[in-house]
């Protein structure tokens, strides 16, 4: 499996980018959150990649961020989310906005995107709920996860004190379980401490 294309861009197109690796232009399908992300032709770049392969294909597709790969594994992973699909909606969402959408069961946003209608936007939200959890979001937000409400703070003060993102997730969704949904998020931090530190 290719993990990642470390070269330059050569050129982008419309759904794609050219890498050059070593003298090898790598075709990488793209979406258009990507695709701005990269630097101009002839700069140096890093892609994160995925290799698809069917029975009459082999179809790399690269991504800005280790986050925005991890979704695309789990956006494909629902039954009629395609490759395509999976890259129009992380044109039209990024990654944390992504998260939230499928945490607070936001079908409406995530149908923003091209080809996603009513119904596939609810089988998205629905399958994903209980996986989103150990989605990270990039270097940007220090791979923190997002959970729905004060835990989200809670999440991200425990990533400040070095903890790692599974654990913090952990020990918050642990004390939320104990304290309920509507517990403030002092008492989330103080509790996901003690339980953390057990």
């Amino acid at each position: 499996m290719i993990a990642h294309l470390k070269g330059l861009v050569a050129s982008t197109g419309i759904d794609h980018a050219v890498i050059e690796v070593a003298g090898v232009g790598y075709l990488v399908g793209a979406s258009a959150r990507t695709l701005a992300a990269l630097p101009p032709a002839g700069e140096a770049c890093l892609v994160h990649t995925e290799l698809l392969v069917g029975e009459d294909f082999l179809r790399l597709v690269g991504f800005a961020s280790a986050a925005e790969r991890d979704w695309f594994r789990l956006l494909t992973g629902v039954q009629g989310v395609g490759a395509r699909v999976a890259l129009a909606i992380l044109s039209a969402l990024e990654p944390n906005d992504l998260s939230r959408a499928v945490m607070a069961q936001d079908k409406a946003t995530v149908a923003r995107a091209n080809g996603v209608g009513p119904k596939l936007a609810e089988r998205i939200v629905r399958e994903l709920k209980d996986k989103v959890g150990g989605v990270a979001l990039g270097p940007a937000a220090a791979a923190q996860v997002v959970p729905a409400g004060a835990s989200v703070d809670a999440v991200s003060a425990l990533l400040n004190l070095g903890f790692r993102p599974a654990e913090a997730s952990a020990a918050v969704a642990a004390a939320e379980e104990e304290l309920g949904a509507s517990a403030g998020l002092d008492a989330l931090v103080r509790l996901a401490l003690r339980k953390a530190a057990k």
